[in-house]
This record gives structure tokens, sequence and C-alpha cells, in this order.
């Protein structure tokens, strides 16, 4: 799970100060921010996904982009955390448009099998499933999802990084929820594949 780390940009004892970007200092932010871009664009797309290096560098790239907009509202590499969920996000979300119109038949349940341990085949069907409906959803409630639930972040973190009170972010939560609740409920496939997931967590307690 993506964690957010020590910041290393100082403050002023007062109040944050926005920093001044010239060339030399946003070449500095973006090389000690793009392996944390990189983290996250792994951690949404899932390590194996096409797209995972087209989503780094289009990540970078709206990072640069993004950084005279910085305030000092949250940490650099809170912010950057942002920016990269939701480019990835959209990627995500054009990248499963895509695949409907190639087979609008499509199966959540079709993932490579891997020779690796149950536990960890287990794993990757979860978070491929997650990943599948958080590209269905709105995209505030799919962002704010991601921050909280896949990069295991606060609630306070995630108000300070999207700008928005807390609130606010505890009501996106929610809505995000109930809109995964009902995706689910409106699609058999998704009804069967938690269904089988229960009966096999059951055989497995039992």
């Amino acid at each position: 799970m993506v964690t957010p780390s020590t910041p290393f940009t100082p403050t002023l004892p007062f109040a944050p100060a926005r920093p001044t970007l010239n060339a030399e200092t946003t070449s500095r932010l973006v090389t000690e921010l793009a392996p944390r871009v990189l983290a996250v664009t792994r951690a949404v797309l899932g390590r194996g996904h096409s797209d995972v290096d087209d989503a780094y560098q289009q990540g970078i790239l709206e990072l640069i982009r993004a950084l005279p907009s910085f305030r000092g509202d949250c940490e650099p590499i809170h912010f950057a955390s942002r920016i990269a969920a939701r480019t990835a996000l959209t990627i995500a979300r054009r990248s499963r448009a895509a695949f409907s119109r190639r087979d609008d038949g499509a199966d959540v349940d079709r993932i490579p099998v891997e020779t690796h341990a149950e536990e960890e085949v287990e794993q990757k069907r979860r978070m491929d499933l997650l990943r599948d409906l958080l590209a269905r959803i709105p995209e505030e409630q799919a962002e704010t999802l991601t921050l909280r639930v896949m990069l295991g972040w606060s609630l306070p973190e995630v108000a300070a990084a999207t700008g928005v009170p807390l609130n606010t972010v505890r009501s996106r939560v929610r809505l995000a929820k109930n809109a995964l609740r009902a995706v689910v409920e409106a699609d058999p496939v998704l009804v069967e594949e938690l269904d089988r997931r229960r009966r096999c967590n059951r055989s497995k307690e039992s």
C-alpha cells in the first residue's frame, strides 16, 4: 500500500510559504517527486497494466503543468500524489471504455493466472475488481476513495490534498461506497463474483 512519506520541503514557522518555482526548483521538485508519481500510478492501475508507463509520463507532465498553481496548502508529496492518482484514474477510464468497445461481453473475472501463492492471486483479483469499479463511478468520488483506500491516506490528508473541507471528504467517501454498491448490484457478473468470494471465504473458515 502506498502511504505519504515525510515531506522534504521546509516551511516557515508561522505559515506555509508558497514555493518560488524557477526552472531549477521545478527540476529539483520533479526529480524528488517522480518516484512517488510512479508508485501511485502503479498502485492505481496495477503494475501489470499496459498503460503504466504512459500514465507515469503523463503524470509527470501534469505535475510540471500544475506546479505553478501549488500554494503550499498541503505537502508537495501529497500534491504530486493527487495529480498522479487523477491522471491514472483518467487513463483507467479511457482504457476500460476502449476495452468495452472491443468486447461488450468482457468478464471482470478474466485475469491472468500466474504461479503465485493462492493468497497473492486472490489479492490481485480483489485489486483488479476495485480498479474496475473505480473506473465506473463519478470522478470526484473515485479520486477520494483512491486516496483514502488505495493509498491509505487519513481523512485530513485527503482534505488537505484536495482542498475541500473534512466533512466533504467524509461525504464523498460515503457516496463513493454507495456508488460502488449500486454498480455491483446492477451487474450480474459482479454479483456472482462477490458471491463466489463469500463462499470461498466461508469454506476457508470452516
